[in-house]
């Protein structure tokens, strides 16, 4: 997908942290031209030495580059400046046709796209933190058939091109190219060879994503050393790392440009940030790119106040609600295509809550009464579902006898503990989360464990007679497929909870501040009696119910559970931008998962008419067994 040809490699990292933040429209021909000076800084080198041509073929070609360059500088808007840059572009082309030494010639076409950007004043910087991730669907689409699944240029639609396409595993080769430079090549193409701009497939957050993908090729992952900025990962290139800080260095800069750290920024910072891009959310619909407006819209919400919404929620739950509720009508404004004067409308609202939102969180302190009773709700909110579970499985074979099936659930749980803790460990200090992974990894659990309940709830319900049971154990009992599944729904009902209570629990801490701890202690100690307690009532309470009511109760509990996972579950993905939104005139309850949206509300549907075919066969077979 690369062409062979050597980029620039380095861009100014003043000019790209000054115009990371500039959301104005780039002058038409600006990135192209930035595309000839980084070829021509790059490439040019190795076509001249000691003054004589070295590939004739190469050389013409930089000739014929510098005029198309001089041509697009003289067709860009009038500036104070540019009389200098068409100035430096003449020279750059008098120094190529007197053969001048290549060293000579790159430094001048750096320092000429470096003034180029700043007299036009265009954002060489993402203005959102590339996902590669995101691009690894986008990769397998538009690029394997030519590069390979792997990136090593043996694609089957490769096979005859000349050039043949780029190995994206060559790192001598990628250690040139800066990540900007790969985003240029997506966008533009390369004239002459098989590799075509994708601007028109493409937009420009997933360009910058696919950019991403395609430098953790030659990058190996978990390497360590110094931190680097976005405006770095995006305009230098490994090899001037290397030679400016050596190989420790340049091997965590590859990781890093492979997958951008999010940044760490206050909760007022994450706040100024959505409402920055939700500006430019609004400037990208005036002009009609409406994808770019709602992926810039979603991010808004993941990337700025999703990641303040834990303290929020501390502070004012109904005004955490409130903010939520705007930026997703903003966002549905967007998905349908309403009139500009509605979604400025809209974007004040939504301005207005996240301002308000700000005061909130600016004014910091909480009062012990209001920390310790965070704490506590923390725990009960998020760890009422999963006893619940818990305590209704271990009930079930404790009291059927199934040790052996007993001992799966510890196990399932046990394991969810650490690979909860290890999950928050990695995403504190190893690897950066993002707030669409958040709810990525939210909604998937949640539907998953909405499945798992719902065939452990209608295998109870099933075996709720005493005959029937008889029958069970007689013929095979919890074996080993039973009790994996048991094992599976104890972890994925503790799993699911266990990373976000940490990370709440987490944001709680540092909001609290010192004075605050103990009664983040003492809260969650007190949630946590509450939720032991609450297990000893249903474990004692269920050795005095008859066998057939305590089924048929433990079932019942179970597949209003599934109900309820299946509705977080299809919301957390709507809220990573996964799937669509689609409001509906209807009553929300958060804790049952019910929300004033179709696509949860179908899918709640779904999950109960599965249940009452189901709990109808059932009851059939119970029928036929009594007629029997």
């Amino acid at each position: 997908m690369f062409i062979r040809k050597r980029f620039l490699s380095w861009l100014l990292l003043p000019l790209l942290a000054l115009s990371c933040l500039i959301a104005q429209a780039e002058p038409q021909g600006m990135a192209r031209a930035l595309h000839l000076l980084g070829y021509l800084g790059a490439d040019y080198p190795a076509t001249v030495a000691g003054g004589q041509v070295i590939d004739s073929s190469e050389y013409e070609e930089q000739l014929e580059f510098q005029g198309v360059l001089q041509e697009l500088v003289a067709a860009l808007p009038e500036r104070s400046g540019k009389d200098k840059l068409m100035q430096g572009v003449a020279e750059l082309g008098e120094n190529i046709r007197q053969r001048r030494e290549g060293t000579l010639v790159a430094v001048q076409a750096r320092q000429l796209a470096a003034a180029l950007a700043e007299t036009y004043q265009v954002s060489l910087v993402p203005r959102v933190t590339p996902d590669p991730a995101r691009a690894a669907p986008l990769y397998a689409q538009y690029c394997s058939a030519c590069h390979g699944a792997e990136g090593a240029g043996d694609g089957p639609a490769g096979a005859g091109l000349q050039p043949p396409p780029s190995n994206l595993r060559d790192a001598a080769r990628m250690d040139r190219l800066s990540l900007h430079d790969q985003f240029n090549t997506i966008t533009l193409g390369v004239e002459g060879t098989g590799m075509t701009g994708y601007a028109a497939q493409l937009d420009e957050r997933q360009r910058w994503d696919l950019a991403s993908y395609v430098a953790s090729f030659s990058a190996a992952s978990g390497a360590t050393g110094p931190s680097f900025s976005l405006a770095q990962l995006v305009g230098l290139t490994p090899e001037q790392v290397a030679a400016e800080q050596g190989a420790e260095a340049v091997a965590a800069f590859r990781a890093q440009r492979a997958q951008p750290p999010f940044p760490q920024r206050s909760a007022q910072q994450l706040i100024d940030s959505a409402r920055d891009t939700l500006n430019q959310s609004l400037a990208e619909y005036r002009v009609g790119h409406r994808q770019e407006a709602y992926d810039l819209s979603v991010t808004a919400y993941l990337e700025g106040f999703e990641l303040v919404e834990d303290a929020l929620n501390n502070l004012d739950p109904e005004q955490r609600k409130a903010t939520e509720r705007v930026l997703l009508s903003y966002r549905q404004g967007l998905q349908d295509s309403l009139p500009l004067e509605a979604m400025e409308q809209r974007l004040e609202a939504a301005q207005d809550e996240l301002v308000e939102s700000a005061a909130l969180l600016a004014g910091g302190g909480m009062s012990g009464s209001l920390t310790f009773l965070s704490s506590l709700l923390i725990l009960l909110r998020e760890g009422l579902e999963a006893i619940l579970v818990l305590a209704a499985i271990i009930a079930y074979l404790r009291n059927t006898g199934q040790q052996q099936a007993l001992r799966s659930v510890h196990v399932g749980w046990g394991l969810a503990l650490l690979a909860g803790i290890a999950t928050w460990a990695l995403a504190a200090y190893v690897i950066d989360v993002s707030g669409a992974q958040r709810e990525l990894l939210e909604g998937s659990t949640a539907l998953f464990a909405s499945v798992v309940l719902l065939w452990v709830g209608v295998w109870m319900h099933d075996r709720r007679h005493v005959a029937s049971w008889q029958d069970y154990i007689q013929n095979s009992l919890v074996g080993g497929g039973g009790r994996l599944g048991f094992a599976v729904l104890a972890f994925f009902a503790i799993y699911r909870e266990l990373f976000e209570v940490i990370l709440f629990y987490q944001t709680l801490w540092l909001q609290a501040g010192p004075a605050g701890h103990g009664m983040v202690l003492a809260g969650a100690g007190c949630g946590l009696a509450l939720l032991v307690a609450l297990a000893w009532v249903i474990l004692r309470g269920s050795r005095r119910l008859p066998l057939s009511l305590f089924f048929g109760i433990n079932a019942a509990l179970l597949c209003l559970l599934s109900v309820v996972f299946a509705g977080h579950g299809v919301a957390a993905l709507q809220e990573a931008g996964v799937l669509d939104l689609h409001p509906v005139a209807f009553f929300e309850l958060e804790w049952l998962g019910i929300h004033a949206d179709s696509l949860t509300l179908t899918a709640q549907a779904l999950v109960v008419a599965v249940i009452a075919v189901l709990y109808g066969r059932s009851w059939l077979a119970g029928r036929r067994r009594t007629a029997a």
